[in-house]
């Protein structure tokens, strides 16, 4: 592939380098993938008016983020076991995230620690929290965040039970893979994954291993991971969350209005509207087909982020014009690390922003930031 132009390209390339369980990890939803479809379906089926013959010289599709300039109303969503699309997976994105001027968000989940990405970066990154049945661990999870100079919790509410994924259990996913046949196989068509996973001594979940007792093994990782989801989590656990964490707090999961209600009335910073795309309640809307409302309802209250299906600068543009303050990007950057390491997600953030700036200028606007639903054909 000499010539990448898109997300797609960059998908196609991902697809050849990294094991089967990781790509489909990453690239599948819950049961039928209805929603995991939709969020893009969604974004595509929304048309742009084009304005002509107005001075769009000096374009900037510069923004903020719950206070934070960003080179772009874009962030890096958390994705688990990032860090097993590409060794160091997680230390890489937020590299090339820091490098473009855009945050970085860290999953529970990950690979690299917090300590890890840490040590590897100088700008403050965001950290997402899952709030497990043991809260002495999330609470500890809390205060590693806060020693790293995490500037902001990202607080995910749509994951009180696993949603199941039927790639993952066909695929036998584990981290690291186990060394049966099929996946020795797949192993041996994937050398640049396996040259560069040789590097790295980070190989299992770097936030977890090491910090809960009697943890000392895949078998026991794998086992209590599996039964700390928490599925008494409710608003009161927002609360609980705000007891131990004094910097900015966004909420993620919400996918209905009333939800977007009670979020907004908890003090937060901002809400992401997200339905975890499409690996929870399959069936559900797409993000994006819930944006609207949700900003009618809370926008003058709160910042509206939206995650869900963005494939390119267009998708962001929609999104900022339905109303959304900012957007995430999850399975776009997950691509490029999988397809070119740190280089990918670059390129992916590059061709995302061009095609946000021409998109904004062929639309008749100057600045991301006057841009709203006179863009759109409604």
């Amino acid at each position: 592939m000499t010539t990448i132009t898109d997300v797609a390209d960059m998908q196609a390339l991902a697809k050849r380098r990294v094991p089967k369980m990781f790509y489909d990890y990453a690239d599948t939803g819950s049961w039928t993938q209805s929603t995991y479809r939709e969020n893009e379906a969604a974004l595509q089926r929304q048309k742009l008016r084009q304005r002509v013959a107005r001075n769009i010289d000096n374009r900037s599709v510069k923004s903020t983020m719950i206070g934070r300039e960003v080179a772009m109303p874009v962030a890096l969503a958390p994705v688990g076991l990032t860090g097993m699309q590409h060794a160091d997976g997680e230390i890489l994105a937020a590299q090339a995230a820091e490098e473009f001027g855009i945050p970085f968000t860290l999953s529970t989940m990950s690979v690299c620690s917090i300590e890890d990405v840490a040590e590897h970066t100088k700008t403050p990154f965001w950290f997402q929290l899952y709030v497990m049945r043991d809260r002495g661990f999330s609470e500890n999870l809390m205060q590693r965040a806060t020693a790293a100079d995490c500037s902001a919790l990202v607080l995910t509410l749509d994951l009180q039970v696993l949603g199941q994924r039927h790639q993952d259990l066909k695929n036998g996913l584990s981290t690291p893979p186990k060394p049966k046949p099929s996946v020795l196989v797949d192993l041996a068509f994937k050398p640049f994954w396996c040259w560069n996973m040789l590097q790295t001594k980070r190989r299992e979940f770097g936030n977890i291993h090491g910090h809960v007792a009697g943890v000392d093994d895949m078998s026991s990782l794998a086992e209590w991971t599996n039964s700390q989801f928490d599925p008494t989590l409710d608003w009161s656990s927002v609360e609980w969350v705000k007891k131990h964490w004094d910097r900015k707090l966004i909420l993620k999961g919400i996918n209905d209005v009333e939800d977007a209600k009670i979020a907004a009335g908890l003090g937060v910073d901002a809400i992401v509207v997200s339905n975890h795309g499409g690996r929870q309640l399959d069936g559900a809307l797409a993000s994006y087909d819930v944006l609207g409302d949700i900003v009618d309802a809370v926008g003058d209250k709160i910042e509206v982020h939206f995650d869900g299906g963005i494939r390119s600068g267009q998708d962001v543009f929609r999104a900022v014009a339905m109303g959304a303050h900012s957007t995430y990007i999850g399975r776009a950057y997950i691509y490029g690390l999988g397809a070119m390491g740190k280089a990918g997600v670059t390129k992916v953030l590059e061709m995302i922003h061009k095609e946000l700036d021409v998109t904004m200028g062929l639309c008749g606007e100057t600045d991301i930031t006057n841009t709203g639903r006179h863009n759109l054909v409604l």
